[in-house]
């Protein structure tokens, strides 16, 4: 990051930071505490499943999305899932945010931010949802009578919460659109409106942003600049990042890239960043 690019900020209690550690003397005892702290930050998981299958329809019309997905995702990384048109990508990610429900399994079990969700009512998974999850979409679903402003806080005056509006406008500063938060969507650019989905998203300060195919409707140079902001979600603000796409560059900003085909997890590869 430059010194001409405002700073994200940090959380003030992220659930990615460490414990603190007590005053110790000895090198051993260093060590021991060291080891200690290392074991705990690789057990630190934004998003964890097990045995998550997903079907559509019964019968002899029955369609298996998902076929027994297990997987784990540390706190503070860009992680992307790819695959082909129906391999499933979308309805494992829709899962694991609440947006879909598993086939009904005792050994299910899906946990985010801590919370395990596998088996909540519908009403919980809304209140889940949002308390939990960011959401950029593919489309910007930003109402079109409200300024960009509002738009972003939005989602937190209809939880009946007040808006933190020094992050706002310190999340507007780091995705460049400081200038049209008094804009509605339709004076602003798509790259705009996808930014403003974006911190809106990000706002509320979530366990987990889920994107799913963020960049589909952008040319390929906002392309690349939205996945450099969700990149620097990750470096400065240490946000759980989860993008569905097509798109093999997308790799490039990843530090994980998992792969779905016909409803199973076939690779699970580092990221080239």
């Amino acid at each position: 990051m430059t010194s001409s690019e405002p700073s994200l900020g940090r959380y003030d209690n992220p659930p990615w930071s460490e414990t603190t550690r007590p005053d110790t003397t000895g090198a051993e005892t260093g060590r021991a505490e060291a080891a200690r702290a290392e074991s705990g930050a690789q057990r630190r998981l934004a998003v964890s499943a097990a045995h998550v299958s997903r079907t559509y329809g019964s019968g002899g019309t029955a369609v298996a999305a998902l076929k027994d997905v297990s997987l784990e995702i540390p706190a503070g990384t860009f992680v992307a899932v790819m695959g082909p048109s129906g391999s499933g990508k979308s309805t494992l990610v829709h899962c694991l945010a609440g947006l879909d429900t598993p086939d009904r399994n005792p050994e299910t079990r899906i946990v985010v931010g801590g919370q395990d969700i596998a088996g909540l009512s519908d009403d919980q998974l809304t209140r889940f949802r949002r308390d939990h999850v960011g959401f950029v979409f593919q489309a910007f679903n930003l109402v079109p009578t409200l300024t960009a402003r509002q738009n972003i806080e939005l989602p937190l005056a209809l939880a009946g919460k007040k808006a933190d509006a020094q992050r706002l406008d310190a999340l507007a500063g780091t995705l460049g659109i400081t200038e049209r938060l008094d804009h509605r969507p339709d004076e602003m650019s798509g790259g705009q409106q996808q930014r403003v989905a974006i911190a809106r998203a990000l706002l509320s300060q979530p366990d987990v942003v889920i994107a799913d195919e963020p960049t589909g409707a952008l040319d390929s140079v906002t392309s690349h600049e939205v996945l450099a902001l969700l990149r620097r979600c990750v470096d400065e603000l240490g946000q759980t990042v989860v993008v569905v796409t097509h798109d093999a560059t997308v790799a490039e900003a990843a530090d994980r890239v998992l792969h779905v085909r016909d409803g199973v997890l076939v690779d699970d590869a580092q990221g080239v960043n």
